[in-house]
């Protein structure tokens, strides 16, 4: 087996054991047993459990990032309400939330994947709002949006009040009509037309 389908292989059974049972059971017994590989094949394409985390946590923040020229190419398009919807519930998959629930719960992989990517905040979610932030200036500057409208604000919010609403793992899902209405809220005030 080729070495990225090992590695898909161990990050894909950790996001199953995640979802499952939540980061404090995220052990690398966990993942290998998951996996159905020996320990030692985690231990041989990583220096140790700490490595495999921060490499789990950047090709998820890859995956991510990913969406951006898809929400980019929307704009002007539908509304921005639509269009942040939809960013959002890509954004906040089951694994994503579970992602920054690991990363939330564990501070020195925080702090590991802050350093690798040369960003503050949490992992994840800052990228997620960079994104939003891209999206929402080229509204602005596209006249969907108020030539005042505060986007290095209104994106972090976004993030915020979405991670609010999805951070329950254990809860129902988030109906997109609950998702829609935080964020035509958000944006009252500032969406134009």
């Amino acid at each position: 087996m080729a070495l990225r389908d090992v590695r898909e292989q161990l990050f894909d059974a950790a996001e199953r054991v995640l979802l499952r049972a939540g980061p404090q059971a995220l052990t690398s017994r966990a993942v290998t047993d998951e996996a159905g590989v020996a320990k030692g094949v985690l231990h041989r394409h990583f220096a140790d459990f700490d490595q495999f985390l921060t490499e789990l946590v950047l090709d998820r923040i890859q995956r991510l990032l990913l969406h951006e020229p898809v929400l980019l190419s929307a704009v002007g398009t539908a509304t921005v309400t639509e269009n942040l919807t939809v960013a959002l519930e890509e954004i906040f998959t089951p694994v994503a939330v579970t992602i920054v629930s690991l990363i939330t719960f564990r501070d020195d992989l925080r702090a590991r994947v802050r350093s690798a990517r040369g960003t503050g905040g949490i992992p994840l979610l800052s990228e997620a709002g960079a994104m939003l932030r891209e999206y929402l200036s080229a509204e602005r500057d596209l006249g969907r949006l108020t030539p005042t409208a505060d986007v290095d604000t209104l994106a972090p919010m976004l993030i915020g009040s979405a991670h609010l609403l999805y951070a329950d793992r254990t809860a129902l899902a988030v109906s997109p009509d609950a998702l829609q209405r935080m964020v035509a809220a958000a944006l009252s005030g500032v969406v134009r037309g």
